[in-house]
Order: C-alpha cells, then sequence, then structure tokens
C-alpha cells in the first residue's frame, strides 16, 4: 500500500503542475481572445507540451541520450520539435475555420513559424524530467528509511527472542545440574550452538577456534543419537588467530552424521582433521560408506550449495573434491588464507 500511495503521490504532482499551465494559460488568453477560442487554444497549447515533453523524458532520453548517442538524439529532437510544431499550427487553423468559424490560410511557412516556441518546451521538458527524479528517488529514500526502521525494529525483536531462550537454557542448565551433570552438558552444548547461530553467524568472518568448537558442540549433540556411540578423531593444527568464514565446514560434518553413520554398527569410526599448511587451510573428513536411501545422496544440495558459496568467497583459488568410490567417504576441502 505504501508503494502504490508513493507512486500515486507522483502522478499527482504532474497533475498538478499541469493543471497549472492549463489555467495559467486559460486566464492569460482570457481577457484578449474570449472563453472559447482561449479555452481551445489552451488544450492545443498544453497537448503540443504534452507530446514534447514526455516523448523526450519518455521515449528519447532514455533510448538515445543515456546510451550516448548524442546524434541520433539530437536529430530525433528536431524531428519531434518540428512535427509537433507544425502540428500545433494546423490544430489552430483548424480550431479557427471550424470552431471559431474565421477563415485562416493554411501555408507551410505559417506552420513552421510555430515551430521555434517548442525550443523552449523542450528546454523546460529537461527541468520536468530532472523535478519527476528527485521527487522519485525522495520517495524511494523515504521507503527505504521505513525499510531500515523496520528491519532494526525486527532486529531487536530477534536479539531479545534468542537471549531469553539463553537466559532460560542457563537457569535449566543450573537446575539440571544437580542431579544430572551428563545432561546439563549436553544442555550447555545446545546454548553454545544457539549462541554461535545468533551472534557468529551473521559475521563475515569468525576465529577458527569459534568454527571449531561449534562443530564440536554439533559433534557432541550427533553423538547422543547414535545407539552404540561413535569414534570422532579430530586433528587440529593452526594458528588460532586465523579467520574464516563462518559455516564453511559445517556442510561436511553434517553429512557424517546424516550420511555417513550405521546406528545398527557398534563401531563406527570418523576422521575429521582441519590443518593449516602454508597459506592454506586443508580440512578433511573421513567416515564409512553407508548405501543411502533413494534420493538421498551423500552430500546432495549441501554441497551443491557450498560450491557456489566458495566460488563467490574465493573464486577459482579454491579445492574442492569428494571420493565416494571405495568404502570410505571422503572430502577435502582446501581454501586459502588471507
Amino acid at each position: 500500500m505504501k508503494l502504490g500511495r508513493q507512486a500515486l503521490s507522483t502522478t499527482q504532482l504532474q497533475v498538478v503542475v499541469w493543471a497549472a499551465v492549463l489555467l495559467l494559460s486559460f486566464f492569460s488568453l482570457l481577457p484578449m481572445e474570449g472563453v472559447l477560442k482561449s479555452g481551445t487554444y489552451t488544450v492545443v497549447n498544453a497537448t503540443s507540451y504534452a507530446i514534447i515533453i514526455y516523448a523526450n523524458i519518455l521515449l528519447l532520453y532514455p533510448a538515445f541520450y543515456q546510451k550516448r548517442r548524442f546524434v541520433a538524439y539530437g536529430l530525433s529532437v528536431a524531428i519531434v520539435l518540428i512535427l509537433t510544431g507544425m502540428l500545433k499550427g494546423y490544430a489552430n487553423v483548424m480550431v479557427d475555420r471550424y470552431v471559431l468559424l474565421i477563415k485562416a490560410p493554411l501555408d507551410l511557412l505559417d506552420l513552421l513559424a510555430y515551430v521555434p516556441g517548442g525550443v523552449l518546451i523542450y528546454v523546460l521538458s529537461l527541468v520536468f524530467r530532472i523535478a519527476i527524479a528527485y521527487f522519485t528517488l525522495k520517495q524511494q529514500t523515504e521507503e527505504i528509511l521505513v525499510q531500515k526502521s523496520q528491519a532494526e525494529l525486527n532486529l531487536l525483536k530477534s536479539q531479545v527472542q534468542p537471549h531469553f531462550l539463553f537466559n532460560a537454557l542457563n537457569s535449566i542448565y543450573y537446575r539440571v545440574y544437580k542431579v544430572d551433570p551428563p545432561a546439563a552438558g549436553l544442555i550447555e552444548r545446545l546454548a553454545d550452538i544457539m549462541r554461535y547461530f545468533v551472534d557468529e553467524s551473521p559475521k563475515d568472518e569468525v576465529p577458527v577456534s569459534t568454527e571449531v568448537a561449534f562443530i564440536e558442540n554439533y559433534i557432541g549433540l550427533e553423538r547422543i543419537r547414535i545407539r552404540h556411540g561413535a569414534i570422532v578423531n579430530f586433528e587440529k593444527a593452526y594458528n588460532p588467530d586465523l579467520r574464516i568464514p563462518p559455516m564453511l565446514l559445517m556442510t561436511f560434518v553434517e553429512n557424517i552424521f546424516k550420511h555417513g553413520i550405521d546406528k545398527s554398527l557398534k563401531q563406527n569410526h570418523v576422521s575429521i582433521s582441519l590443518v593449516q599448511q602454508n597459506d592454506h587451510l586443508l580440512f578433511k573428513t573421513s567416515n564409512r560408506r553407508v548405501d543411502p536411501a533413494d534420493n538421498d545422496q551423500p552430500g546432495g544440495f549441501g554441497i551443491i550449495n557450498l560450491t557456489k558459496r566458495l566460488r563467490m568467497l574465493y573464486g577459482d583459488k579454491f579445492e574442492l573434491t569428494i571420493d565416494d568410490e571405495g568404502e570410505l567417504f571422503t572430502a577435502f576441502l582446501k581454501i586459502p588464507l588471507k
């Protein structure tokens, strides 16, 4: 509804301008020409003004001038001015003959005499275009400010709700800890994961240590869902001050527990390594290959979306390989470090 009102206000602006032009033209002619002649001349003049103005700002200017076709623009403006001037002269002659019943000559030179008056209207069309552009930009700015205020309000709401939940989880944690410390530890992991989503994931980059802590919390929660547990070997060798985009490594870990765990086995071995090598960071996961259900292939859309994101972040300067030919499913990612 706001956009509709703004579009209507721009239209109203033009209606007001044209109403003012009609009234000024009519009352300036009225003392000398009378009501009928003043009215008909006003309509003819306003129509010629509208043709020149809108032909320029809606057709000629965007089609030629904005595309830097200046010669074509100049020629097209001249043609419009000549044709409109002659049409205006012809209309005035017809009004004199058939409305006012005045004998008026129809001569080519007399028609061309109306052309110079269109030059001023052409100049005014540029001013008219600037005015419309200004009010359109002003309305867009106001709309952006409204959207910004709404976004800030939504952000405040989104911050209040998670922090309320964090406080509730903390209270539950302390109560559970007294009777069941392991369960309290799981609640703490869940709170840390949620805090990561709220506070860290919107950032462009996060410390590698923060990303690793998020992955370890995720692994801790997933392991309780596996009947016989899982043996996870996580090798880490990197500078803790390194920063990487958030959620960049999570797709591989998520795929392990979604596609690479056989809940019927008493032992599920998972190998994860995150190693800094010179100016690159190497991340590798390996797990036993489990026959996937139909339409439930390892990776799926997660790997596809990750690949698109990697291309946006690193261009062609990353390496991503997936090996699912043998008994093991292995994923390898190599990204450059700034």
